[in-house]
């Protein structure tokens, strides 16, 4: 076993914290910014369809649009790094050749294997209930949050996961088309100025049992 990996993993499983005040002198540059992205969407999702997609939202002029709508956060908003939207795409499937093709020209698959996944899946998604599609996708965008805030994290910098802004808004906002993007959660991301508090979890005994 790698002791020194499993500390590190160890200290940025426990050490996270939700932060809602940050450094505003700490920025985060779109190349670092892009490998955390990319890190968070190692995720697992629903036949690999990875629905989610990030809105950065980090120039003053984009934050001062987003404070109308995140009323009851807008320290998070003001003195974050970036807030970064995470939207679950009901098309999802408008990116299976891509990501399908993608395998095949890596090694990962056989052209038939592709060829026959696809074809199955375009009857699945055809006949998909409209709620079950959304359902799929809100948790596939809650399984790419977390790791995007173990990821940040791993990276050295705080995080809070926020559900309360105008969710019915946002993506119209931000000239998103709304029946396609539904909204996940905001992320703030930054440096803690304020230290997070600690907070107490429920013991395994209480949430788990074997049979």
């Amino acid at each position: 076993m790698n002791t020194t990996k499993t500390n590190d993993f160890n200290s940025i499983i426990t050490g996270r914290r939700s932060v809602r005040q940050y450094d505003t002198s700490v920025k985060i540059s779109k190349e670092e910014m892009t490998e955390i992205l990319t890190e968070a969407t190692l995720a697992p999702s629903s036949v690999n369809m990875q629905p989610w997609r990030f809105l950065v939202i980090e120039s003053p002029e984009a934050k001062s649009k987003l404070a109308t709508i995140a009323k009851f956060n807008q320290l998070q908003v003001e003195t974050s790094a970036a807030m970064i939207a995470v939207f679950g795409d009901l098309n999802n499937f408008d990116y299976a050749e891509d990501i399908y093709g993608a395998a095949v020209e890596r090694g990962l698959m056989p052209q038939e294997v592709k060829e026959g996944q696809l074809s199955r899946l375009a009857v699945h998604f055809a006949n998909l209930p409209a709620d079950i599609n959304r359902e799929t996708v809100m948790i596939d965008g809650g399984l790419v949050s977390m790791q995007l805030m173990l990821a940040a994290r791993a990276h050295g910098y705080d995080t809070n996961a926020i559900g309360g802004f105008e969710k019915d808004q946002i993506a119209e906002l931000f000239g998103m088309d709304k029946e396609r993007y539904i909204p996940v959660m905001l992320i703030s991301i930054g440096k803690a100025a304020a230290e997070g508090y600690q907070s107490v979890r429920l013991p395994v005994d209480k949430i788990a049992e074997w049979k």
